[in-house]
């Protein structure tokens, strides 16, 4: 599989080292080794999803219960939140920190990915809510640190748009 276990391992222990001890996500090829690892680590509670919009209300429950958490996603699967997220996450002042695997960038093989991937720093921006992009090791640690941060600190929705250069190990 080219999805990147080094790449998934990086980004997981730094959720880790933020404080991260509980994560939500529905099955995604890009996230199959970050939701493997959480599965695995008896520190983790993993809470698979139905629908993405439901990690929003998991998310909110964990912050009020003292937790922090990470929602993990794709580009459609973040657009299918948008009403949780406005609705409860801006609304209320949750920290929401969400990784959004950004699909449809060049180099996408599959065109289903591609309207989402297109649509998805247009949406972020339109709601306000803060993103960097993780395209390279390098900055992983720093930026994950600094979005966390800033989700705790403003109690708002925060996004990490997980790139295919650094997600995807090209054959």
């Amino acid at each position: 599989m080219p999805v990147s276990v080094t790449s998934s391992k990086l980004i997981y222990d730094c959720l880790k080292d933020v404080g991260v001890r509980l994560m939500s996500a529905l099955p995604e090829t890009w996230l199959v080794h970050l939701i493997r690892m959480a599965e695995d680590d008896a520190d983790m509670q993993l809470v698979r999803l139905a629908k993405e919009e439901e990690g929003v209300g998991i998310s909110a429950g964990a912050h009020l219960a003292g937790t922090s958490s990470a929602m993990l996603m794709q580009n459609h699967g973040f657009l299918a939140s948008v009403n949780g997220i406005v609705s409860c996450a801006q609304l209320y002042r949750i920290p929401l920190l969400m990784l959004i695997t950004h699909r449809g960038e060049f180099g996408e093989r599959d065109p289903w990915q591609t309207e989402g991937g297109g649509v998805t720093e247009h949406v972020l921006d339109a709601l306000r809510i803060p993103y960097t992009k993780l395209d390279s090791p390098d900055h992983v640690s720093k930026r994950i640190h600094k979005a966390h941060t800033l989700a705790q600190s403003a109690s708002r929705p925060v996004a990490l748009l997980l790139c295919r250069d650094l997600m995807w190990e090209d054959a």
